[in-house]
């Protein structure tokens, strides 16, 4: 006689299904999560029932991991988790398993599912799995100086950037890189608001200020994520500060994140702003075209896509704002290629990033002279006007290419609504600034503060 289903079961999935329905979606736990149930549980592996083909797709490629912590959390001794499909008339007769189809998992290897909590690393963020290209070259170039020799140069590294450009994956891979080669060195990741309730947490127990103080001093590389978060927190950056001339005085490797050059970053102590200076800041910029093509491409193979070079085009060409959202246009693209059985073709795929691109915001040219022309505290009129002042001439070139590079805006139209100028001036303007740009890191600097203001 086959093992059914019991009350067991019914409350442990239920349990696990009120935790999950907390950290997804409504319709993300309503389309993935209907019609399951736990059949049966031996020997460590619990046999989960689904509806269709599909659905076991979907919940072993992106919530697998989320579904068997949640099971551990209730029960430590399962290690395994296989995918029945049962079609929904045979629900209320489980005990007709002969006619479900199994698909194994792999005996779970812990560090392979869970975030390691020694180091807090992802095993994921690798440099295998990291996309180079001219937007990041640098700050790689930089992470590989340092896997040669931890602590000694680039000390420390600073990268900054806007949102979903790869920062993290780029810090972590270091951490993960660090601890495989070098056996002996203990590395440790955290976010900068992390450290702060860690401050805070130690000074309302006086028992806890001194274990603090040393908590993070035994590492020998420490990774900070989003240290913008520590603007204005004084007590939090002072215990930084500390923490960082313990950690450099003795040759351990300190690595940050920002989302922008910590010169720019509100209410920083100065102290601060130095020891970064001290080793070396550089900055992951948005992703060009050709990079966001081959970032497609990479991630086409993980998902085991087959898509056109016209349809990785158009996608690179598309959306261009970030990573992640090339990333979620690929997970909607996976989606419907599961849904329908076959591979898309390059309609189906406009369809598909139409519906899930984030919209472009509407920007006139007369948006961004008001915004460049504030910027550098001069009159918006005087953009336009003929005039050749020095602390004019510089705004109306940075406006003339961001015009340019940023909105793809004709340098004739760009001429005409800048004071009606000939659109070979409009050219001459973008070239010097592109040219200028490859050496003047000032000026690099102030177009990317310009760029987050648009």
């Amino acid at each position: 006689m086959q093992p059914t289903q019991t009350p067991d079961y019914v409350g442990l999935w239920n349990k696990v299904l009120t935790e999950i329905e907390l950290s997804i979606s409504g319709a993300n736990f309503k389309t993935w999560f209907r019609d399951t149930y736990i059949d049966r549980q031996e020997e460590g592996t619990v046999f989960l029932a689904v509806p269709n083909p599909f659905v076991k797709t979907w919940l072993l490629d992106k919530f697998h991991k989320t579904i068997l912590r949640s099971l551990r959390n209730f029960d430590e001794n399962i290690r395994a988790i296989e995918y029945l499909i049962v079609k929904n008339e045979n629900k209320a007769k489980p005990e007709q398993t002969q006619q479900k189809q199994t698909t194994p998992t792999k005996e779970l290897p812990l560090a392979d599912f869970y975030i390691n909590k020694d180091d807090n690393l992802n095993p994921r963020y690798t440099f295998e799995t990291f996309v180079v290209g001219p937007f990041n070259e640098l700050a790689y170039a930089a992470s590989q100086a340092i896997i040669k020799k931890p602590g000694v140069v680039y000390n420390p590294l600073l990268i900054y950037g806007d949102t979903g450009r790869g920062k993290t994956h780029l810090i972590q891979a270091l951490g993960n890189y660090i601890k495989t080669t070098y056996k002996n060195k203990k590395v440790f990741y955290l976010t900068s608001e992390k450290f702060a309730l860690d401050y805070i947490s130690s000074v309302h127990d006086p028992q806890k200020v001194n274990s603090f103080k040393e908590k993070y001093r035994k590492y020998d590389v420490l990774i900070m994520d989003d240290i913008q978060f520590l603007a204005g927190k004084e007590k939090s950056q002072e215990e930084l500060f500390h923490l960082f001339n313990n950690l450099y005085d003795n040759n351990k490797q300190i690595i940050f994140s920002s989302d922008k050059h910590p010169n720019y970053i509100p209410n920083l102590e100065n102290r601060l702003r130095s020891r970064f200076a001290a080793g070396m800041i550089v900055d992951i910029s948005a992703p060009d075209q050709e990079s966001r093509a081959a970032i497609v491409r990479a991630k086409t193979l993980l998902h085991n896509l087959n898509l056109s070079p016209e349809i990785i085009d158009y996608i690179a060409t598309t959306v261009d704002s970030n990573i992640r959202e090339l990333e979620g246009t690929l997970n909607s693209i996976v989606c419907q290629v599961e849904l329908k059985g076959k591979d898309l073709n390059i309609s189906d795929v406009k369809n598909i990033v139409k519906g899930s691109a984030k919209p472009k915001k509407a920007v006139s040219v007369m948006d961004v002279v008001k915004v460049v022309a504030g910027f550098y505290n001069i009159e918006e009129d005087s953009m336009c006007k003929k005039t050749r002042h020095k602390e004019v001439v510089k705004p109306r070139q940075l406006a003339m290419y961001i015009l340019r590079e940023d909105f793809n805006i004709s340098y004739p139209t760009i001429g005409q609504k800048m004071g009606g100028r000939d659109h070979t001036t409009v050219i001459h303007s973008y070239e010097k600034i592109k040219e200028e740009l490859k050496i003047n890191s000032i000026l690099a600097e102030e177009l990317a503060q310009i760029r987050s203001m648009i």
